[in-house]
C-alpha cells in the first residue's frame, strides 16, 4: 500500500525549501486511534515562512490536508494523496505578554497553554487542559470542554492561505459556532492570541487538576481513542441518545464503542480505520432509527480506503 513517490520533483520545484519532506510516511503511529495509510507526503515546515513559500510554490492542483496532533483523526486504511502537512516546532512556542495575554504556535498541545497561564496567573484558558488537541485544532473546530469554548478567550489568528498569503483576523471575523470556525477551508492557522484575565496561579492549578479528575473519571483516556466522536445535537447530549440506541459496547471487528463514555470509539488492538469509520456510521444509523435525531461527526476523517491508494483523491 503506497503512493508513487512525488519527493524529488518537490525538492527539485522547491529549492530553497527548509522543512523536511518524506514520501509515504506512516501515519498510523501518530495518531490516537494508531489506524490508517501512509500519507503520499508528509511535509513539516520549519516555520510559518517556509510554509508560506511551500504554498506560494507547489503546483496548486496537489492536494494539501493538514493534521495536528491526531487525536480528533481518523486516517482511512489507504492512506492519503498528495501532501500532508504536520506543523512541528517551528510552530510550538508560547509566549506570556502584558494585559493577561497569551500567544501560542498551533502546534503547541492545548493543554501546555492552559499551564503556561496557570503558571503565569493567567485565569480563563484552564479549560484547555481538557481538550485533547493542538492549538490549530482548537481554532478549527472552536475546540471546547468543560464550560469554555476556544471563540471565549481568541483574540486573533494567523494564518496562510492555499497561496502562501498570510493573513490576520479577529475572532469576530472568524464567525465561531458550536465546534466550528467560518475561517476558509484553505487556511493554515500558524498562531493565536489569547485573552485571559488576573487569576491565583494555585486556584487555576486545581481547576486544572479538577478537569484531569473528570475526564480519568468519565473517558477511556488511556484507550486508543479519538475523542468525542459525535457533535452534541441542538438541546441534547450524543451519548444519551447512543445509550437509549442500544451502542453502549458495540463492537465491529476490532472497534468498539466505550463501556465508559459512550460518544468515544474505541481500538481493541487490532482496528482498522474501516472498522472505527464503520462502527460510527452502524451507532448514527441506529441513534436516527431510535430517536430521528442525525449526529454529525466530530472527528474528522481523511483519506482513501484501502485499494484505492494510487491515484485516490482525498476525502
Amino acid at each position: 500500500m503506497s503512493f508513487p513517490d512525488i519527493v524529488e520533483d518537490l525538492k527539485a520545484r522547491l529549492p530553497e525549501l527548509r522543512g523536511r519532506l518524506r514520501a509515504n510516511a506512516e501515519l498510523a503511529p501518530i495518531t490516537w486511534f494508531r489506524v490508517g495509510g501512509p500519507a503520499q507526503v508528509l511535509f513539516t515546515p520549519e516555520d510559518e515562512a517556509d510554509l508560506a513559500y511551500f504554498l506560494k510554490n507547489v503546483d496548486p492542483g496537489l492536494p494539501v490536508t493538514v493534521i495536528g496532533l491526531a487525536s480528533n483523526l481518523i486516517v482511512r486504511d489507504g492512506g492519503v494523496p498528495g501532501v500532508v502537512i504536520r506543523l512541528g516546532r517551528g510552530f510550538g512556542t508560547i509566549t506570556v505578554e502584558e494585559d493577561c495575554r497569551v500567544r501560542a504556535g498551533t502546534a503547541m498541545p492545548d493543554v501546555k497553554v492552559a499551564r503556561a497561564a496557570a503558571d503565569a496567573g493567567i485565569a480563563g484558558l484552564a479549560f484547555f487542559r481538557g481538550i485533547p488537541g493542538s492549538i490549530g485544532g482548537a481554532l478549527r473546530m472552536n475546540g471546547g470542554a468543560y464550560g469554555g469554548e476556544t471563540r471565549d478567550a481568541l483574540i486573533e489568528v494567523r494564518a496562510v492561505d492555499r497561496g502562501g498569503d498570510i493573513h490576520i483576523a479577529s475572532v469576530e471575523e472568524l464567525g465561531m459556532t458550536y465546534r466550528h470556525s467560518g475561517a476558509p477551508e484553505d487556511w493554515i492557522f500558524t498562531e493565536g492570541l489569547f485573552q485571559g484575565r488576573p487569576g491565583k496561579a494555585h486556584e487555576i492549578a486545581a481547576e486544572m487538576d479538577s478537569i484531569t479528575e473528570r475526564r480519568e473519571a468519565s473517558q477511556p483516556i488511556k484507550s486508543r481513542t479519538g475523542g468525542s466522536t459525535f457533535k452534541n445535537p441542538p438541546g441534547g447530549k450524543s451519548w444519551q441518545l447512543i445509550d437509549a440506541a442500544g451502542c453502549r459496547g458495540l463492537r465491529l471487528g476490532g472497534a468498539q464503542v466505550s463501556e465508559k463514555h459512550c460518544n468515544f470509539l474505541i481500538n481493541t488492538g487490532d482496528a482498522t480505520a474501516a472498522d472505527i469509520e464503520a462502527l460510527g456510521e452502524t451507532v448514527r444509523a441506529r441513534v436516527r432509527e431510535t430517536s430521528g435525531v442525525e449526529l454529525h461527526w466530530e472527528i474528522r476523517r481523511i483519506g482513501v480506503p484501502a485499494g484505492q491508494a494510487e491515484g485516490g483523491n482525498a476525502a
